[in-house]
């Protein structure tokens, strides 16, 4: 599990005030948290942390999440999602492990812990909008998680009760500048950098305690708790 100062080293993307030493204890988010996002500052030319919650307001409750995740075949044109994406509302939520839900019985989900092998942080792809609302002094900031289909290690986790199809989009370096729009990559450039990660070393656990009782659609990233 990454501490902070494991992901500064890594992503070179946060300044002197935000580095190493100011929280060095592995942190986990679920929905509903603020998060640490990495965006790209236009004006002045650098990136930069910026804190969000996740989970869009849902429509007529802005106190509840949803949606909380935006599919990467649909972002460039369903309205929820278009025009963020298009501005380059797009950011990295750098986290070293993930969780996954196998449904073992529809009342019953058993969750599994993916670390990301030898790399101090992966890079998830994530989008953010500012939302006005009449009961806060200031605009919403919210992101969610872009998703794409899941790679062979997650696909285990289907069962007869729910197909495990969906993972996390995992950004390569090498894509990071183009996604956080840093180049003046075109969304059609940005959207290809949205891909399932195959062949890595990554090692999947089922957590030791007791099975989630809750009912659950759709197993797959519903119920993420990373560490970042």
């Amino acid at each position: 599990m990454a501490s902070w100062s494991d992901v500064v080293d890594f992503s070179e993307a946060f300044s002197a005030t935000a580095g190493a030493g100011d929280n060095d204890q592995p942190v986990g988010f679920k929905v509903m948290s603020e998060l640490r996002v990495i965006v790209w500052d236009r004006d002045a030319k650098r990136r930069r942390v910026v804190p969000m919650r996740w989970g869009f307001p849902r429509r007529g409750n802005w106190r509840a999440p949803d949606p909380i995740h935006a599919r990467s075949e649909t972002i460039d044109h369903k309205p929820t999602f278009a025009a963020a994406f298009t501005h380059a509302q797009r950011g990295i939520l750098l986290v070293k492990t993930f969780n996954e839900g196998k449904q073992i019985s529809p009342k019953v989900t058993e969750q599994h812990t993916i670390m990301l092998g030898d790399e101090p942080a992966g890079a998830i792809a994530m989008l953010f909008d500012t939302f006005e609302i009449a009961e806060l002094p200031a605009p919403l900031r919210a992101c969610v998680m872009v998703t794409v289909p899941a790679n062979a290690l997650i696909q285990t986790l289907t069962t007869e009760h729910a197909e495990s199809d969906r993972m996390p989009a995992f950004l390569a370096k090498d894509d990071w500048a183009t996604w956080l729009g840093e180049n003046d990559a075109s969304p059609a450039e940005a959207k290809a950098c949205l891909k399932t990660v195959e062949g890595l070393k990554w090692v999947m656990t089922k957590e030791e305690r007791a099975a989630s009782k809750t009912k659950r659609t759709k197993p797959t990233v519903s119920d993420p708790a990373g560490l970042f």
